[in-house]
């Protein structure tokens, strides 16, 4: 594990008792954590199409699953949110995080072609800014693939692990967030059908629980899934008072989805 930063002096992100990233590195390097990042990575498997060609950013704390389905894109990175702190992603290769405002994101717009975002959505005092940012930084037919607790799920009601801290969804109150800033949901998954074991002898049982769990009690999932897409036919929000707006550089250039090969440029307002 690399470095870990806080930063609760950037106050600029809106987030509510949002999880903390030694808790987070530390719930991951256990043996639930390790099993737990695997039900939720077989889960995002058959609704990931390949990404060759666009770029992927990680927003909330995804680099155990950008580690997966980050190698296959042109370029990956992790934004992180300030209230959270950020810790060094990858291990061994040049530097791809980056410490936000979790509300006004460093990039410009329609520079992101897939969004993944995990330990982020459940935290957000405001979670329609959340997403009507990350609708401004999405290429047109971008896809923006949520992770958040379930709130008929037994991790929600648990707090030894990040999945019981912040606000749990449903499916239909993800809907209807979703459809409010103009995303349209495309594709649903689920995981964490086994007890969030605080033994770690119990452990070695949670595979075959999440198998049984998948069959037989789909509806109590730990986690539910959310792949949506954004589609420009749909109108634009309009913010009720204009801000201006301040973008970090440097910024990746708007080039729309799947486009292939880029630079970095920087840009000066």
């Amino acid at each position: 594990m690399g470095k870990s930063r806080r930063a609760g002096t950037l106050g600029d992100c809106a987030l509510s008792t949002n999880a903390d990233i030694i808790d987070l590195c530390n719930f991951y390097a256990t043996p639930l954590g390790s099993v737990a990042a695997r039900s939720i990575t077989l889960s995002l498997s058959p609704i990931w199409r390949p990404i060759s060609e666009e770029r992927l950013l990680g927003l909330g704390y995804a680099t155990p699953y950008l580690s997966r389905f980050g190698t296959d894109c042109e370029r990956s990175l992790a934004f992180m949110p300030a209230a959270q702190g950020a810790e060094r992603w990858p291990a061994g290769a040049p530097l791809r995080t980056a410490l936000v405002g979790i509300e006004d994101l460093p990039l410009g717009d329609s520079s992101i072609d897939r969004i993944l975002m995990v330990h982020a959505l459940e935290f957000a005092e405001s979670p329609e800014a959340l997403l009507a940012e990350t609708w401004r930084v999405l290429a047109p037919g971008g896809s923006l693939i949520i992770v958040v607790p379930h709130r008929r799920g037994v991790w929600a009601r648990f707090e030894h692990t990040p999945f019981g801290s912040g606000r749990p969804w449903s499916r239909g109150q993800l809907t209807r967030l979703l459809r409010s800033v103009t995303f349209t949901p495309h594709a649903w998954g689920e995981a964490l059908f086994f007890p969030p074991f605080e033994r770690q002898q119990l452990v070695r049982f949670a595979p075959a629980m999440e198998r049984i769990g998948r069959k037989f009690w789909p509806m109590f999932a730990g986690v539910v899934i959310i792949e949506a897409v954004k589609q420009l036919h749909r109108g634009i929000p309009v913010a009720s008072a204009a801000k201006e707006r301040r973008v970090a550089k440097p910024v990746l250039v708007p080039a729309g989805a799947g486009a292939g090969a880029r630079v970095w440029r920087r840009k000066f307002l």
